[in-house]
């Protein structure tokens, strides 16, 4: 029963349809222009895409020089790949993106528009994407009605990868590389004290502990009296000053090995603190569009009709029922 009342409902549609089909044909013929005209007025956008693959991850204190080496050279996994992503989609790289294209005038935003970072940040992520593809790369994706600049927007991003996460590098290992640097500086500044305290005494005739020993010798086979009294002035001062001699000595050497020692950290930091490492594999650079991304004419004029012939049925429908109680009334 209920088979017969579809079957029948289906073939009332289809009669409607058939009576109405001029109107039909006029609504969905004027949907038809309609669409194509806007389609045709659109801004046709071409699209530039770039691809690359994340490096292993560089960790920031490398012990061996090899491992640096050998971490430049692995690809990276899910989660370098996921932190790409993030550092793609950050204000950092779309900050200098916005700044080296001029995108306020190129979107056409008025620079005294109050919501004007609101209506970049719009046009920014409608234009730029960036996702990561079943094979752990990472896919960049620019559109724009400039071909040759949606290229160069792409590749500049892809450039732009190591510049911003040495930046962040650099951020966090700079003020650890400071610290060591004053560190060191005090180091040297308190052994170059010691060291002008030892030239000091050793311009007094002060010598060191080996040498003092020695002249006691001096002056028992010294036959000369000038030479006597020389060493004697010498052994004066030394038992004096010789003690301190020693101890500032002591202290010197004691300095050198603390300052070899710290060196080698400090070294580790500043090397840290400067250096640029590789953060991605190029996979594919962007190259310039020959043929354009949106819109596709041909699916906005079908979708557009289509929708039309059912708004117009739907309508006729309507308005026959409307019509059919306004009688009945």
């Amino acid at each position: 029963m209920e088979n017969l009342n579809l079957n029948k409902e289906r073939n009332n549609l289809i009669q409607f349809i058939w009576a109405q089909r001029k109107s039909l044909l006029i609504i969905t013929s004027i949907v038809f222009f309609i669409s194509l005209i806007v389609s045709l007025l659109i801004t046709p956008l071409f699209l530039s895409t770039a691809i690359v693959f994340p490096a292993a991850s560089s960790n920031v204190s490398f012990s061996d020089q090899r491992n640096v080496k050998a971490a430049a050279m692995d690809f990276g996994e899910e989660e370098q790949a996921e932190q790409l992503v993030q550092i793609l989609q950050s204000s950092r790289i779309r900050d200098k993106v916005v700044s080296k294209f001029n995108l306020l005038d190129h979107y056409e935003i008025a620079k005294n528009d109050k919501n004007k970072y609101y209506k970049l940040n719009n046009e920014y992520t409608s234009h730029f994407d960036f996702t990561r593809t079943r094979y752990g790369s990472i896919q960049i994706d620019v559109l724009d009605r400039d071909a040759e600049l949606a290229a160069k927007m792409a590749n500049s991003i892809v450039d732009l990868i190591d510049t911003v996460k040495n930046d962040m590098i650099r951020e966090r290992t700079k003020p650890a590389f400071d610290i060591n640097k004053r560190k060191m500086l005090q180091m040297l500044q308190d052994r170059d004290s010691v060291l002008n305290l030892l030239d000091s005494l050793s311009a007094l005739g002060v010598v060191s502990m080996d040498i003092r020993s020695n002249l006691f010798q001096a002056l028992v086979d010294s036959k000369n009296t000038t030479e006597k009294a020389d060493i004697q002035a010498k052994l004066r001062v030394n038992a004096l000053f010789g003690a301190k001699y020693d101890a500032l000595e002591h202290m010197r050497n004691e300095m050198i090995i603390k300052i070899e020692e710290f060196r080698v950290s400090y070294e580790q930091a500043e090397s840290d603190a400067n250096a640029n490492f590789n953060h991605k594999f190029i996979v594919e650079k962007a190259v310039k569009a020959d043929k354009k991304e949106k819109p596709k004419k041909m699916i906005i004029v079908l979708v557009s009709s289509f929708g039309g012939f059912i708004f117009g049925v739907l309508f006729l429908l309507i308005r026959q029922r409307f019509q059919e109680l306004k009688s009945q009334a």
